[in-house]
């Protein structure tokens, strides 16, 4: 009888079958950690029966026995054992220099997270990004992970394409450029000053890399959707799904000034495949003015990357008729953009607490669960306004915040706002029109904005 073999087999017979001269390379040779060095935490490291073996202690940042050298492209598998209480991960294409938060490690990470968020073969940008893959819309990955258990894991680096497997499952497909080589680390997370998670352990064993032939090498079978973060462009998939541009990098096409017929001739500049207001002192408006889309949307999905400066309130508003007579900013609402730790409009509100703070529907309804990258780092904002009138807001992977537009609790936020002055319900109930233009703020404070990227929803 004709033997079928699932994909997850295939995995392990790839995993465990290492013949002569087949390219695979040994990165822990068993017994010592020569080719290893430590850095940032204190946790202890050791070798114990052909395992790297790493032990939690309170009060030390994160720990990272790393390779003292660099690796581009690669394709890495190891077999990891995780204390079910603890959260680890393995780092690669990972820098460490002193310039940077004194020599902190950070860059892409390979997630081991036993809890039952399940995100385990998640990719996390350590230090700086925070979440690029998460397996919310992934149950098959979820579910690969064992507890209790060694799990296998497969890294493969090929030039801006990044895949995970775990246990033979896809758990990760991402595109990105932002690491085109570094370190490979062994994590030991941090634990703060818990005493019950002391002295926990983490494992990892049959450490092997490949370096050459690696399009051959890689493994075939169904992958999860794309996730694509090269600035300012569409994989094939985010085409077939009717994502498109809305700032190719280099020209104001498709913008023009708030109000006006042509994008404003100054308070705006693009470098470096970035959109950036200038800083003029803070004031709404007083510099090159709002800008907004040229095309109008009505239901879409909307992801937008920003970068803040220290300060700086900015946001991003939606459904703008342009339809009140205005040389200043449009109407519309509003996903806030702010340094919360900083500009004194975290502090303020009409009504609501927190209503002004970032990823919140400006002035009526504040965000949660927010997980923010930090100033001066790229954040990423998606904005989701669904035909039945629902809107999502997300921070870095995270949902904020959910609303209906036109529902009783929505009309009454309306009501403890300052859009409840007549100006700002003259041509209808605010916020409830249905379509309007995408515009970005001048809020006097400078903002960087890339990958703006819109797809209609039915």
């Amino acid at each position: 009888m004709k033997k079928l073999f699932n994909l997850s087999v295939i995995a392990v017979l790839l995993f465990c079958s290492c013949q002569p001269n087949d390219g695979w390379q040994k990165l822990f040779n068993g017994k010592d950690l020569t080719g290893f060095v430590q850095l940032n935490g204190e946790a202890p490291y050791r070798v114990e029966d052909g395992c790297i073996v790493g032990t939690s202690v309170s009060g030390q940042p994160n720990s990272f026995l790393a390779t003292d050298r660099n690796y581009g492209d690669f394709i890495l598998e190891f077999e990891a054992w995780c204390d079910p209480s603890l959260n680890s991960g393995v780092q690669f294409r990972s820098q460490s220099y002193p310039e940077y938060q004194n020599g902190r490690v950070h860059g892409y990470q390979c997630e081991m997270d036993p809890s039952d968020r399940a995100w385990s073969g998640g990719i996390y940008d350590e230090a700086n990004r925070g979440w690029l893959v998460t397996l919310t819309d992934n149950p098959a990955g979820q579910a690969a992970y064992k507890r209790s258990d060694w799990n296998q894991f497969r890294i493969e680096a090929i030039g801006h394409n990044i895949r995970i497997w775990l246990n033979g499952v896809n758990t990760a497909n991402l595109t990105d450029s932002q690491y085109p080589e570094g370190l490979i680390a062994f994590q030991v997370h941090g634990i703060g000053n818990n005493k019950e998670q002391e002295g926990k352990e983490i494992k990892w064993r049959n450490i092997r890399i490949k370096t050459e032939d690696l399009e051959a090498s890689r493994l075939t079978g169904q992958l999860v959707a794309e996730v694509n973060r090269v600035p300012n462009t569409l994989s094939d998939q985010e085409k077939a799904e009717g994502w498109k541009l809305l700032f190719d990098g280099k020209t104001t096409n498709g913008w023009r000034g708030a109000h006006k017929d042509a994008f404003p001739g100054h308070g705006w500049k693009i470098e470096n495949g970035e959109l950036i207001v200038l800083k003029s002192g803070g004031g709404e408006s007083t510099n090159g003015g709002d800008i907004v889309t040229v095309d109008e949307f009505s239901a879409f999905e909307l992801s937008i990357e920003f970068k803040i400066t220290p300060g700086a309130n900015s946001g991003i508003k939606y459904y703008v008729t342009e339809k009140e007579k205005s040389s200043g900013s449009a109407f519309g609402l509003e996903y806030q953009l702010l340094d919360d730790k900083l500009h004194p409009d975290a502090k303020l509100y009409t009504s609501v607490p927190g209503s002004r703070t970032l990823a919140s529907l400006y002035d009526m309804m504040p965000g949660k669960n927010k997980r923010f990258s930090g100033v001066g780092i790229w954040n990423q904002a998606v904005l989701k306004a669904f035909p039945d009138k629902r809107v999502e807001y997300w921070l870095n992977g995270f949902k904020t915040l959910e609303f209906v537009r036109g529902s009783d609790e929505f009309r009454e936020a309306v009501k403890g706002s300052k859009y409840a002055a007549p100006a700002y319900n003259e041509f209808g109930r605010f916020g409830e029109a249905e379509s309007g233009h995408i515009l970005l703020q001048d809020h006097g404070d400078e903002v960087a904005f890339r990958s703006i990227k819109i797809k209609e929803l039915k």
